[in-house]
């Protein structure tokens, strides 16, 4: 579990502030490295780290004229610490600190995710747990199928979240690397010992090889994983926006007090948070395209993919952790209605059954075929007519041959599907009881 209070909310890894001062400490630790090769004096690195800082305003100042981020920065430290400046960012390129320094970035914001899937897993394992035997009927193309339970429904996206966790801490490896190797990763300039030695202090690994950037699949890899997730609740969302459906209402998200639906109907109870999750849903996946786009490069490196990675990039970590907040508030809230669930489960006058007399059938003798097209023709007389399906296959003479009323009575019964609830249960890491 990540430490809770260690973690800084998903506007502060994004910030200016938190860029910079990343840049800072990779900038310092070059030095330190350096150092340690006794190629920066032992008092210059002390001047260095006492006097080394940075101020938002003044580097935008800067690179208002200079035309150049990281050269604005350096500016502008080099004001702070004076002549022995002239050691910092030795041998270096900018990618090396704004890739770096980016690496950090996703890193805390992995975290940050992290910790969210974390908490709406518990709350949909509550859920789960509450409802285990709450029946409803099953759905298959919008159409009546056979009972579930809407614990079933939950221990599903229980074990989903699990999977989001997995892939979440996957992407967070591969783009847990740093790269101090010099303008086109030769280390024509710098030292392998220093990148060693700045990655080591900073958790990351370094890059195996690189040119002037660390090369774009590892963004990509962790936008389509930020984009899966985003599908994957979208995907929850979505179920919770028709099971909200005036026609079904089975479940609801939480309507506050105050709170209004429509400027036009006062009436209205709209399934407003799961819509806007679905939403941008649709902008993070779009951003993850725009990731794989940035893969492609000219030779070593061009520039067309940092213009594109400064709004995809903190915008869909922020959209993902606005999006988890969002649906766990529903989650915790939902509103459900197991009346309901049963009486949208009676609607089809047992029809649900048809499986059940059907291998019934088969069970005593009948030929699958033989015993399909008889529960067929009995359950388009329900659908037209309203019968109830036992009644018509009650009194079937062709059906009435191998199935009684005994039989008949075990077969229309509720407690066929909810006999392995438990064992499903166990298998999703869900305590049974």
């Amino acid at each position: 579990m990540i430490e809770r209070y260690i973690l800084p909310d998903m506007g502060q890894v994004w910030s200016e502030e938190n860029k910079l001062s990343n840049w800072l400490r990779i900038e310092l630790l070059a030095c330190e490295g350096w150092a340690r090769l006794g190629r920066i004096p032992a008092s210059a690195l002390r001047v260095i780290k006492a006097n080394a800082s940075f101020e938002v305003k003044r580097v935008r100042e800067i690179e208002s004229e200079v035309r150049h981020d990281v050269i604005a920065f350096l500016t502008n430290v080099a004001e702070q610490v004076g002549e022995e400046s002239r050691y910092i960012h030795m041998g270096m390129t900018s990618s090396d600190v704004l890739d770096t320094g980016l690496a950090l970035q996703m890193r805390e914001a992995a975290d940050l995710i992290l910790d969210k899937l974390e908490r709406l897993q518990a709350v949909i394992g509550r859920q789960a747990g509450q409802h285990k035997y709450t029946l409803m009927v099953g759905r298959t193309h919008g159409v009546h199928a056979e009972p579930t339970t809407f614990g079933l429904k939950m221990a599903l996206w229980y074990t989903e979240m699990k999977r989001n966790q997995e892939r979440i801490a996957r992407a967070r490896e591969v783009i847990s690397y740093g790269k101090i190797s010099g303008a086109v990763g030769t280390f024509a300039n710098i030292d392998p010992a220093v990148e060693e030695y700045v990655c080591h202090e900073l958790g990351l690994k370094p890059c195996p090889v690189s040119t002037q950037i660390i090369q774009r699949d590892r963004q990509a890899e962790f936008m389509a994983a930020l984009a899966v997730v985003a599908s994957s609740v979208e995907k929850m969302a979505v179920e919770i926006r028709n099971l909200q459906r005036t026609d079904i209402r089975e479940v609801e998200e939480p309507f506050y007090p105050g709170q209004k639906g429509s400027s036009a109907m006062p009436h209205k109870r709209n399934p407003m948070i799961s819509e806007r999750v679905t939403g941008l849903a649709r902008v993070v996946r779009s951003n993850a395209l725009a990731a794989m786009e940035n893969v492609a490069l000219w030779h070593e490196r061009d520039l067309t993919h940092s213009s594109v990675e400064r709004v995809i990039i903190p915008d869909s970590c922020i959209l993902l952790d606005y999006i988890l907040d969002k649906f766990k508030t529903v989650m915790e809230n939902l509103v459900v209605y197991p009346d309901h669930m049963r009486t949208n489960l009676d609607k089809t006058s047992g029809l649900i059954f048809s499986q059940r007399v059907m291998l019934g059938l088969v069970e005593r003798g009948m030929t699958r075929e033989e015993a399909y097209r008889l529960v067929q023709k009995n359950s388009m007389q329900a659908w037209n007519q309203g019968i109830a399906l036992q009644e018509l296959v009650a009194q079937d003479p062709e059906i009435a041959k191998y199935l009684d009323d005994k039989a008949l009575q075990n077969i229309f019964d509720y407690t066929s599907y909810t006999r392995q609830v438990d064992y499903v249960f166990r298998r999703c890491g869900l305590e049974p009881g």
